[in-house]
């Protein structure tokens, strides 16, 4: 912990983190000062004006969001003088805003109304305006209405911030407004609808477009979860009312650069009921699918996995749980007793460096001055790791450094400190090349003040790069699977100078890629690839999650074809048993996220119709097939990620190439029933026709 400081807060003694504004120093001790525009995390604005205290010893109130608490500093939030310029601002708003607050969707949440209730304004004493902007409800998505605007311009700098940067100021004065580049509705602003802007308005301006009559947020039942639509694992509050999910919001703590979830995240959950949505088990009968019972379908599986014994070959997703995981690998291995197991992971991760890639220890990516991305290409737009883009966007807005090591082109690299283009792996060791230079060169100047000449690297660049490498305290370099071994020789590279060490994490595409690769899905016999393209003896073949084939539609060359998925895919549409699996909101377990955090997964609502979790499914074939498998308890999970001490070993640097999985393609392909939810499927046939 950093230095305190000590100060009075309405006569309450409080200790807090040097730097801290006082307004945050006051929420450490359960005061609360009113404010309207202020976003932890964030650079106070001053905006509202509603967070002024009086500070003994200065002549003027001065404003919480954007003065330093200091040691010795006596603040009082709640004189006379500070209590009435509150109630004039707020009277002051609510002469330009609708007083509809029996009706409005926010009511019992809207910090207005709650602050119009402290100071007892039932009607404003000034002239009412009305200024009577258009509303844009033109998209399923979110819903702006300008008339309830109260220009705090919270949604404008969280926009920003997170480098979208779709919404801004239009005008002056009470008659601004808040809105797009020429006044566009948001599907042609190049907007996201990642609603950022919803989960930081504090009035009903911006809402979820289909809120309207579908309950008030205290009749909501909120639960934390994580989102598996990508490698992100993003937290998320989902509200759930009637048995059905209603909403969901972003479910970072509030203030952190991981504050964020992408239009999939946050509206996704429409796929759960849609026309793709597989309630029973279904057969094969006259080349089409009939629904059968579940005692039949797992009489008919288990018959022929038993038959095909070594031959069945198992393909799964790493979006499933690790208890699934963990109980498939048991099931496939010890039930079936075959070594065919194959995830999604091999398609972008080198199977043989799974033990390292995906095992590395965790990082504080929250505290880390200096981000280095090797190789790896986040990008909100196109919805590939888009939290992971919108987080870094935000440290380097809070001042920390980045570096980008790419031979392409990514949309992050405009705002990297320093933009290293070229073959990463080759960057990579001239970096470090760069690096011990540096250091030796500054090592030498301490005993002479001049400057050898062949310390000067040709590339400015690197050497800038080494430099900012050289005085980081906290470096987290996130880096593609196949790159993760060349990363780690820049750890190697500063332990042998007594730098701080840098953390390495490989980023993978999906959200529990780490924690089935922990669970044990690495089987010894064929990969993903080749089962999922009929290769091989592999006479059954068991796919379990929503998993991509090498061509969309066309059936693997296998004798039976089982299918465990929620939704009715292509491949699900070619199988000879479908059985239907629960959906992540149906589901109750646990994933590892790319930082390496053991994250939980609650369910929110109960299954649709007979589908069951995964787990569930595996441990009734296995009785059947005469195996007791059971339900993976806690403490395995946690014994499975146990982190193991690797001694790290200077390694040539280099890539491990056959990666040509294109990463918005499989991540597209591994959602195909999200993305098909009326919602989403409106919005790619939107970007579809926006011209390039």
């Amino acid at each position: 912990m950093g230095k305190l400081v000590t100060l009075k807060i309405d006569g309450k003694e409080v200790q807090a983190p040097e730097g801290i504004n006082i307004l945050d120093a006051a929420e450490l001790a359960g005061i609360h000062i009113p404010n309207l525009c202020y976003l932890k995390g964030m650079r106070g604005v001053g905006a509202c004006r509603l967070c002024l205290v009086e500070v003994e010893g200065m002549k003027a109130p001065l404003i919480a969001c954007n003065t330093r608490a200091r040691d010795g500093m006596v603040v009082n939030t709640k004189t006379e003088k500070v209590e009435e310029v509150r109630k004039f601002v707020i009277d002051l708003i609510l002469s330009m805003h609708p007083l509809d607050c029996m009706t409005c969707t926010k009511a019992g949440v809207c910090r207005l109304q709650q602050y119009a209730y402290d100071f007892e304004i039932k009607e404003s004493s000034f002239t009412r305006k009305k200024f009577g902007y258009p509303t844009d409800e033109a998209n399923p998505f979110i819903k702006r209405d300008p008339d309830y605007c109260i220009l705090c311009g919270a949604c404008v700098r969280v926009c920003k911030e997170q480098g979208t940067s779709v919404l801004d100021f239009m005008g002056r004065g009470v008659g601004a407004k808040v809105t797009t580049a020429n006044d566009k509705p948001l599907q042609e602003s190049g907007c996201t609808f990642c609603g950022s802007c919803v989960d930081v308005c504090p009035v009903n301006a911006l809402l979820e477009a289909d809120r309207w009559r579908k309950g008030r947020e205290w009749e909501y039942e909120k639960v934390k979860s994580q989102c598996l639509s990508c490698g992100d694992g993003c937290d998320i509050i989902v509200s759930t009312r009637d048995g059905e999910v209603v909403k969901i919001n972003a479910g970072a703590p509030e203030g952190s650069a991981e504050r964020y979830i992408c239009a999939m995240g946050r509206f996704g959950f429409d796929s759960l009921k849609s026309e793709m949505r597989i309630t029973s088990p279904m057969k094969r009968v006259s080349n089409e699918l009939k629904e059968i019972t579940w005692d039949e379908a797992i009489s008919i599986v288990s018959e022929k996995l038993k038959g095909a014994g070594k031959s069945s070959g198992f393909i799964s997703t790493a979006g499933i749980l690790n208890e699934d995981a963990l109980s498939l690998k048991k099931f496939a291995s010890d039930v079936v007793e075959t070594k065919n197991i194959g995830t999604t992971v091999s398609l972008y991760a080198p199977p043989k460096a799974d033990a390292d890639s995906m095992r590395g220890n965790g990082a504080d990516l929250e505290g880390a001055d200096l981000v280095v991305l090797v190789g790896l290409n986040p990008d909100q737009w196109t919805r590939v790791l888009p939290a992971l883009d919108a987080i870094i966007r935000k440290k380097v807005n809070r001042g920390a450094k980045l570096i980008v090591i790419n031979s392409g082109e990514p949309k992050i690299a405009s705002v990297a400190t320093i933009d290293l283009k070229g073959d990463e792996a080759l960057t990579l060791s001239m970096l470090a090349k760069a690096l011990e230079e540096s250091v030796v060169s500054s090592q030498e100047s301490r005993v002479r003040s001049q400057k050898s000449e062949d310390t000067t690297h040709e590339n400015s660049e690197l050497s800038d790069a080494a430099e900012l490498f050289a005085k980081a305290r906290k470096i987290v370099i996130l880096t593609v699977p196949h790159l993760f071994q060349a990363s780690s020789n820049l750890t190697i590279i500063a332990g042998k100078f007594s730098l701080p060490l840098p953390r390495v994490v490989a980023v993978p595409l999906e959200a529990n890629a780490k924690g089935v690769t922990l669970m044990g899905l690495v089987g010894d016999g064929m990969l993903y690839r080749e089962m999922s393209e009929g290769k091989g003896d592999v006479r059954v073949l068991y796919a379990i999650g929503e998993v991509p084939l090498p061509k969309s539609g066309i059936r693997p060359d296998v004798d039976f074809l089982i299918v465990q998925n929620s939704h009715l895919t292509d491949l699900a549409k070619e199988a000879d048993i479908v059985l239907p699996s629960a959906t992540v909101f149906e589901s109750e377990g646990t994933i590892v996220d790319y930082l390496g955090r053991l994250k939980k997964v609650q369910r929110v609502i109960e299954p649709l119709g007979d589908a069951k979790t995964h787990r569930e499914i595996f441990i009734e074939l296995a009785k059947v097939l005469g195996s007791k498998l059971k339900e993976p308890t806690m403490t395995e999970i946690k014994k499975a990620i146990k982190p193991k001490k690797v001694k790290p070993s200077l390694a040539p640097f280099k890539k491990q190439e056959g990666f040509d999985v294109d990463p918005q393609e499989l991540i597209e392909s591994l959602n195909t029933s999200i993305l098909n939810g009326p919602r989403l499927l409106w919005l790619r046939e939107t970007e579809r026709a926006m011209p390039v």
